[in-house]
């Protein structure tokens, strides 16, 4: 059974190059353009990973991973965030809210491919 992952990015072209790079690694990918959507398909299906954006309308990468966290379903699924963000307050806040592991755009599908391996859940 494949492992299906969450993407969240408002970068239609970042949220498509992740795509082609995780199902060519076979995974089934959901993509949502921001956190408010991303937190709308969070509805009791599993996803065996997240990996989102810092940086989004409406509802930003560090809010949708607190909010991710508090439902009982997704508290222990592994989140990546790929952002162009280096801040060390911001992967500070990042870790203290829940997530795994943090990478750096522009990203090498290798590098993104591996960490994936390593945090996806059973």
């Amino acid at each position: 059974m494949s492992k299906t992952l969450l993407v969240v990015d408002d970068s239609l072209s970042m949220r498509q190059t992740l795509a082609i790079a995780l199902r060519g690694a076979g995974y089934d990918v959901v993509e949502a353009v921001d956190g408010k959507d991303a937190l709308g398909k969070l509805d009791g299906r599993k996803f065996n990973l997240i990996i989102s954006d810092v940086n989004m309308p409406n509802m930003d990468g560090i809010s949708f991973v607190k909010a991710a966290k508090a439902l009982p379903n997704y508290r222990f699924t592994p989140i990546i965030m790929l952002t162009t963000e280096s801040d060390a307050t911001k992967v500070q806040a990042g870790r203290e809210a829940g997530v795994k592991a943090w990478m750096v755009k522009p990203f090498q599908p290798p590098a993104l491919l591996d960490a994936v391996a390593k945090l996806v859940t059973p």
